[in-house]
């Protein structure tokens, strides 16, 4: 393969920018461009060494910098590898990076130092997607999450289902082809049981899939509650900004506001929807059409309730919306004197969360509580779970066909049908790790990298 180059480091003005050279010809790449200041050759640089010096194309003199060599298979890629370490002007790095390509080296396309370290068996594919996932995280659960993933926590699990199938193909194969040499009786029930035990553990992996796309985008949370309940108010405290206009006025909230935040390491999807309530204003009703639709969508409802109002019709008119829901039960406003039925609430949520949304140390207790009815706090963030959509499939597909070899054991079907089903589900889960994938399927997954990763 050509040896690439690209620059690893975001193209913005920085304190420094890394340009990565990968490929048999790297060293030799980097020597060309760079001078140590103590003379020596960066030719015998040992791997995993870094020299101070000067970076040149021909003849001219581009910056100084730091070389870091890295030889095979020691290094990211599994290839010879040199990082330059230049000043982090946008300029700066670009010129360094003509350097490298007017020394032999080729433009790296998106993520091909992430598919390098694929190809040489560095990494599996499921931890090749764990990469991206770490780059995209923007809070702390879903990085911790990807981070196990990239040290194999998925392919772990996978590889283990796909053992105990490649077990029972193995065992179905000499059963059909050596039935006279075989000491035990095939027994079925045995078999059965075991491919329940994979259909068990395929069944969980495509569950975690939901809290995975929760953890990566954000928990959708809807903000309702009869008008003035203090819903704005709320969501500026949980946003610490003023997102939503906040007045006396019932029917100020319209339309739905909404934002991202992150609270406690959780990321919320927060949207402050227009107060419920029976009204003639035309517009005011599109807002409580619009606060009924994205309830639907909500996976965690925040109820907003008035303390200081007895419950009305309204407030009831929403305890029917929501049940089935999610909900954290907010009763507001505990700095004015307490005139709502909190016992009614109690009946109906269990708990009731007490605040005064004018205080700011409420966000965390809010924050908390979120995680907890979400089951996110209680998430295991080592075990591995499905991070996207080619993994849901290729893991729902190898639970099909291995529940139906289940089938197939039961109903008394050949052992030649029962092995294909089996030999079919395993052909998923080796997709599903990039033990046996096509080419489109790897090219697929690395188009969502940048270049230089």
């Amino acid at each position: 393969m050509q040896t690439i180059a690209a620059i690893a480091t975001p193209h913005a003005e920085g304190g420094i920018a890394v340009i990565r050279v990968s490929g048999e010809n790297a060293v030799n790449i980097a020597e060309a461009v760079f001078s140590p200041v103590s003379g020596r050759s960066v030719t015998d640089m040992k791997g995993y060494t870094a020299c101070y010096g000067e970076i040149h194309d021909g003849g001219i003199r581009l910056d100084d910098g730091v070389l870091l060599i890295y030889r095979a298979p020691h290094s990211y890629t599994g290839e010879d590898t040199a990082e330059i370490s230049c000043h982090g002007g946008v300029y700066a790095a670009q010129r360094v990076l003509t350097a490298c390509f007017n020394a032999g080296a080729a433009p790296a396309q998106a993520g091909e130092f992430t598919k390098r370290a694929l190809l040489n068996g560095k990494i599996s594919l499921t931890q090749a997607e764990a990469v991206a996932d770490i780059i995209a995280a923007q809070n702390e659960q879903y990085l911790l999450c990807a981070g196990a993933q990239r040290e194999g926590a998925l392919y772990r699990r996978v590889r283990a289902a796909a053992d105990s199938l490649l077990s029972l193909v193995t065992l179905i194969q000499a059963w059909i082809d050596y039935p006279d040499e075989m000491e035990d009786e095939f027994d079925g029930n045995l078999e059965a049981n075991k491919l329940n035990g994979i259909v068990a553990e395929l069944d969980s992996l495509i569950a975690s899939h939901g809290e995975g796309q929760m953890l990566r985008n954000g928990i959708p949370c809807a903000i309702v509650g009869r008008p003035n309940v203090g819903k704005s108010t709320l969501m500026n405290l949980l946003t610490g900004t003023e997102r939503s206009i906040v007045t006396d006025i019932e029917g100020t909230t319209r339309d739905i506001v909404e934002e991202t935040v992150t609270l406690g390491g959780v990321m919320l999807r927060l949207a402050d929807c227009a107060g419920i309530r029976e009204t003639d204003d035309t517009v005011e009703h599109i807002g409580v059409e619009r606060m009924i639709k994205k309830l639907g969508e909500a996976t965690v409802v925040l109820a907003v309730f008035d303390l200081s109002r007895p419950l009305s019709e309204d407030d009831r008119r929403l305890m029917e919306l929501i049940t089935g829901k999610r909900v954290l039960c907010i009763a507001n406003k505990s700095d004015l004197p307490e005139l709502a039925d909190v016992s009614e609430l109690v009946q109906r949520f269990g708990k009731v969360i007490r605040i005064s949304a004018k205080d700011e140390n409420c966000a965390r207790v809010i924050a908390d509580a979120i995680a907890e009815i979400s089951d996110l706090g209680s998430l295991d963030l080592s075990s591995g779970f499905i991070a996207n959509e080619r993994q849901r499939l290729c893991a729902v597909a190898a639970r099909d066909f291995t529940a139906e070899a289940v089938e197939a054991l039961n109903s008394g079907m050949t052992l030649d049908a029962v092995g294909i089903m089996c030999e079919n589900a395993l052909d998923k889960l080796y997709e599903l790790s990039g033990e046996h994938v096509s080419d489109t399927v790897v090219d697929s997954v690395f188009r969502r990298f940048c270049v230089g990763k």
